[in-house]
């Protein structure tokens, strides 16, 4: 009796479901809110797709600790331009990997940073204030990630930022698949062209 009830009451949320107007089938697709402490925006300018984005909490105090250590301490930024699908998984169109690794040097008591971008790398940089290692490991304004070429008129897209960072001081034996990075979305923007 009460399996005939569950099979009844399933069959009723299939039939409701699929009875629903088209536009709740796309209030399901979009990409899910993300973590609050990072935040992405993205601006179409002059043929490219610039990102920004910036981990409000990425120094934590236990990476801290790493780099006064000694240790080197890479933040590791995968940024994705998709495409989002009405009925299955939204569509990567590109991505590009961004970098920024601080080590820092006991003797002379100063911060080695580094970028690299899709494996080029920029200058590198040395400094002995704290607020610039957070600013260099955490923030990234205009980054110019993507062309515009690949990417239809008229169509819908969005940047996915994933962010994970090395060492990873409190990772789980159990798990190694969950890497224990933090996401971040952009609104979705209609691509004009």
């Amino acid at each position: 009796m009460i399996r005939r009830a569950f099979l009844a009451a399933l069959l009723a949320t299939v039939l409701g479901a699929c009875s629903a107007p088209a536009p709740a089938v796309f209030a399901f697709s979009g990409p899910p809110a993300g973590d609050e402490g990072l935040h992405v925006t993205s601006l179409t300018k002059d043929g490219q797709i610039l990102v920004s984005f910036s981990l409000a909490d990425g120094l934590t105090g236990e990476l801290r600790r790493a780099i006064d250590s000694g240790l080197p301490a890479t933040i590791t930024y995968v940024v994705e331009l998709r495409r989002p699908e009405s009925l299955w998984f939204d569509r990567t169109v590109a991505t590009a990997t961004v970098t920024a690794t601080v080590r820092f040097d006991n003797l002379t008591r100063q911060h080695q940073l580094s970028r690299t971008i899709d494996g080029r790398g920029e200058e590198p940089r040395v400094t002995e204030e704290e607020e610039d290692v957070r600013t260099w490991l955490t923030a990234f304004d205009r980054l110019p990630l993507f062309s515009t070429a690949q990417l239809e008129a008229n169509s819908v897209y969005y940047v996915k930022v994933r962010a994970y960072a090395r060492p990873r001081l409190n990772g789980s034996l159990f798990w190694p698949w969950d890497r224990g990075g933090k996401t971040g979305y952009t609104p979705r923007f209609t691509y004009i062209g």
